[in-house]
């Protein structure tokens, strides 16, 4: 009797390896350069460490899911975008930028005005300038959530800082079937507590600083996945939500932690993941 072939995409909660931060000595300020270090100087002074952790598939749950209880958010059935190959930064942003701002206003009730800022394209070649992040972390922390809106906003930026802002990356996968290989894992906002994030200098080299957050390993974070993506599909990734950091708020922690893995059913001969983020200031209401 023949045996089937295994399905090239796994589904279904699984136990995988995320690697997690553990900060530097007492008195050093957490660092990673985005590129190659000055003379010297390591690419980033945190220590790596793994931990099995349980991943559970959302698939099929993905409405249940809110910006403002777990900082991330699914969106299904966009349309094709405009832009095809995803190659030409300039390209992108004259035809993928608008889908993403109109993105953005239509499935974040009250937001109102969105300066998109930056994007990444990530390849599986292995010469790809950039490529899955596998460590766990945060694209932003209060401290440069409030500089990006000074930085890009002008003479306005004072002003909208008084409302509610955010920073949401917009994050999709470019290949042209399902995810099969290092998908992307999310921890539900309220479930991390603010002792396991480790605020850590991002150094860009033009001499701009930003600041991410490193992640540590705590048995309470609840961990998801969204297995066998696909293109229409969006996943928002809140970095930051001015509303979370209020007294009495209802919103729970605003920041999601995410990361690359490698899901121990993929099989070897799966298709490296390709997928592009886009980073938006969201303002409103």
């Amino acid at each position: 009797m023949a045996v089937a072939a295994p399905l090239a995409v796994a589904h279904g909660p699984v136990a995988a390896k995320l690697n997690f931060s553990r900060p530097p000595p007492d008195g050093q300020v957490a660092f990673n350069y985005t590129d190659k270090p000055p003379a010297g100087q390591p690419q980033n002074n945190l220590e790596r460490e793994s931990h099995e952790v349980q991943i559970h598939d959302v698939r099929g749950h993905e409405s249940e899911y809110t910006l403002d209880r777990d900082a991330f958010q699914i969106i299904q059935g966009v349309p094709e975008s405009a832009e095809k190959d995803f190659a030409d930064d300039e390209s992108i942003k004259a035809n993928y930028y608008p889908e993403v701002e109109k993105l953005l206003l239509d499935h974040i009730p009250g937001s109102n005005r969105i300066f998109l800022f930056d994007h990444t394209v990530r390849r599986a070649n292995p010469d790809a300038p950039r490529k899955a992040v596998q460590v766990t972390h945060i694209d932003q922390t209060q401290w440069s959530a409030e500089k990006r809106v000074r930085t890009h906003m002008g003479d306005d930026a004072e002003k909208l800082l008084q409302g509610r802002f955010r920073i949401v990356n917009v994050w999709r996968p470019l290949n042209k079937k399902p995810i099969e290989a290092m998908p992307l894992a999310f921890a539900s906002s309220h479930t991390v507590e603010q002792k396991d994030l480790i605020p850590v200098e991002h150094r860009y080299p033009h001499g701009y600083i930003g600041q991410t957050a490193a992640v540590a390993h705590n048995p309470g974070q609840k961990w998801h996945y969204l297995s066998g993506m696909i293109g229409d599909e969006r996943l928002l990734l809140e970095c930051f939500d001015s509303e979370a950091v209020k007294e009495g708020t209802t919103v729970q922690g605003g920041r999601v932690p995410h990361t690359a893995f490698e899901h121990p059913l993929t099989p070897p001969d799966a298709e490296g993941r390709e997928s592009i983020e886009v980073r938006a200031l969201v303002f409103g209401p």
